[in-house]
């Protein structure tokens, strides 16, 4: 199955990030006191979220709605949407996740997985994204080569060490984790970690280790969760995942065994399943992962190709 057929959360941003903007330091300053400016706003990796009509909207606040806050807080650019120029705004050191003064009883800081409308997905992703930042800038206050202070530069986008014997630049990272359907026939293979919900089954997932190919990844993993052989391992599709900083890399493997062990501590069960059991899993008192997670997806697409 090609990316194609994929319709993944988290990936459409439509942002034009302006990288080259980023060094530009009195055009950033200029641009983050525009009236074109528009705020994400977080809070202990928590996003600002409107209440209307019941349901959660992304919030998007003016520069004069925040002004007062962007001279003591971190920020970062993430570039342009539209006509607006957008910035993330960090405001974790208040207390009691204090929002914007008068806006009290209109919003709300929650989590983006448990917040975002399925039908705004472009703002979850940019929601996505400057949270992604801002908690990498949490991680990075100190040097990891010499231990010194680092300072934001480049409009958020590197962390600077302030030893002058050191120096280091430091750059936002991301964790490259595969992700993989496990078939063999008109089977696929799920598993149950203790921290997902009561009943759920999921894909095997993993994070890629140092020299290791993406499909070697998925292979050592489902192997050492699951005590089965993986041989042909085809690509799927991508999600960025920063809850808190993963890249999610999605495969389908073949399995070349099928008698599941456990090899280590990864699972509490894995099991295998057929199409119609799945369609039907509420019926076996289970369920499936998220729908907005890529799991889910690669899930769905085997059930359709079936």
């Amino acid at each position: 199955m090609s990316s194609s057929s994929f319709d993944l959360y988290y990936t459409n941003a439509q942002i034009d990030r302006r990288s080259t903007d980023r060094p530009r330091t009195e055009l950033i300053t200029e641009t983050l006191y525009s009236e074109q400016a528009r705020f994400v706003v977080l809070s202990d990796n928590q996003n600002l979220f409107e209440l209307k009509d019941d349901l959660h909207h992304p919030a998007f606040l003016e520069r004069k709605d925040v002004e007062a806050y962007i001279p003591h807080h971190p920020w970062a650019y993430l570039g342009v949407y539209g006509k607006h120029a957008l910035f993330v705004l960090d405001l974790s050191v208040l207390e009691d996740h204090a929002i914007i003064e008068g806006f009290e009883n209109k919003y709300l800081f929650e989590d983006l997985r448990r917040a975002a409308p399925v039908h705004q997905r472009t703002e979850a992703s940019q929601l996505a994204y400057a949270r992604g930042l801002m908690y990498w800038h949490k991680r990075h206050r100190f040097c990891g080569a010499c231990g010194s202070e680092t300072e934001s530069q480049q409009a958020g986008h590197v962390r600077k060490c302030l030893n002058p014997e050191c120096g280091l630049e430091h750059f936002p990272r991301t964790d490259p984790a595969v992700i993989m359907l496990v078939t063999h026939g008109d089977k696929c293979l799920l598993g149950r970690h203790s921290r997902l919900k009561a009943g759920m089954y999921s894909t095997l997932a993993g994070f890629v280790e140092p020299g290791e190919t993406l499909e070697d990844a998925v292979r050592r993993e489902v192997m050492e969760e699951a005590g089965i052989k993986v041989g042909k391992v085809t690509y799927a599709a991508s999600q960025p995942w920063p809850f808190p900083t993963s890249l999610m890399l999605g495969f389908y493997g073949e399995a070349e065994t099928t008698e599941i062990s456990f090899a280590d501590d990864e699972l509490e069960d894995a099991q295998w399943f057929t199409r119609d059991e799945l369609i039907n899993i509420a019926d076996q008192g289970k369920s499936l992962a998220s729908h907005d997670s890529i799991a889910r997806q690669l899930i769905e697409n085997w059930i359709k190709a079936g």
